[in-house]
This record gives C-alpha cells, structure tokens and sequence, in this order.
C-alpha cells in the first residue's frame, strides 16, 4: 500500500513538472496595436486622405443646407402674397430638398466608414503580419492587443465550438466545421 501511495505521488509529481515546463515554455508579449498604428507614416497619410475627403463632403452638405435656407428664407419673405398653388410647389421643393440632405446625410456618412476602411484594412494588415512576424522570430506563443484585449497571435489549436453546441443541443447548420474539430464521439 505504501509502494503504491509512493508510487503514486511521483506520477502526480512527473505530470506536474512536464505541465509548469509546458507553461513556462509558452511565451506571452504584449502591445499595443493603436499606437503601433499612429506612428505608421502610412496611417498618417491615410488620416489626411481622410480628412481631405470628409472636408469635401461637409462642403457638399454646406451648399446643400445655404440652397435650403435661401429657398426657405424666400418662401418666408413671399408666402402670404403667394396664390395657393405656388405655394404648395414652394414647399413641396423645400422638402424634397429636405429629404435630399438627408438623404445625402446618410450616404456620407456611409461613405465615410467605407472609404475609412479600404483606407485603413492594408495599414492593419501589414502592422498585424509584422507583429506575427516579430513574434515569431523571438519565439512568443501569444501576443495580446492591449489596446482592445484581443489575441494576435496564439497558436494552433482545437476549436470546440461544434463539440459544445453539440453537447448543449445547439443546432446551427449555418456554421461551418471549425478545422481541427475533435470529431463528436457517434452514438
């Protein structure tokens, strides 16, 4: 029994020892990806190119808001001594010019994010590879993003969402088989 109680506490031992050397092997940086992309010359430039064109677009919607005051100052200065059927084609241009800036309102903005986006996606992508890259080379497991939390960089391993949904009975065809999926055990 005592063989056995000895043998014992040296297997937990060896499985502790080969798990804090595992743990210990895996390296872990850090940093910070919001500043690492302010100080890109590339980032820079692409916050001009943004300016200049937000700048054109607010110059769009300033026209189109004078256009709207000026139309709306004259219909003012005019609409007692106005016979009805001219008014009512004053104001209905009015507020089509009203859905217009609206209209042009939503576009811009949408705009803006698009163009921000197509501006920005190769500046994250070559900061996010060098990153990796870096990693790499100094031999880290895992680099995390103090700027949003995120991982980086990890490495390869099982995902168990399929596994999980399964066990919770969570059926949803819409998501694709993760690789490296242990398969389910059939029943």
């Amino acid at each position: 029994m005592k063989t056995t109680k000895t043998l014992f506490a040296a297997a937990i031992l060896a499985v502790t020892t080969l798990w804090v050397t595992e743990v210990k092997a895996q390296k872990i940086a850090h940093i910070n990806t919001r500043e690492l992309l302010i100080m890109m010359p590339e980032y820079k430039e692409a916050n001009k190119q943004m300016e200049t064109y937000s700048k054109q677009l607010e110059e769009q919607l300033s026209k189109m808001n004078a256009e709207l005051e000026m139309k709306y100052g004259e219909y003012s200065k005019s609409a007692n001594q106005l016979p009805d059927a001219v008014k009512e084609l004053k104001e209905k241009e009015i507020q089509q010019l009203q859905e217009r800036i609206e209209t042009f309102k939503q576009n811009a903005s949408e705009s803006v994010q698009k163009k921000e986006q197509q501006l920005l996606e190769p500046i994250v992508k070559k900061a996010k590879e060098s990153i990796i890259s870096v990693a790499k080379e100094m031999g880290y497991s895992y680099v995390l993003d103090t700027s949003t939390g995120a991982v980086i960089m990890q490495p390869e391993s099982d995902n168990l969402m399929n596994a999980v949904k399964k066990k919770m009975n969570i059926l949803d065809i819409a998501t694709p088989p993760y690789p490296n999926t242990p398969k389910p055990a059939q029943k």
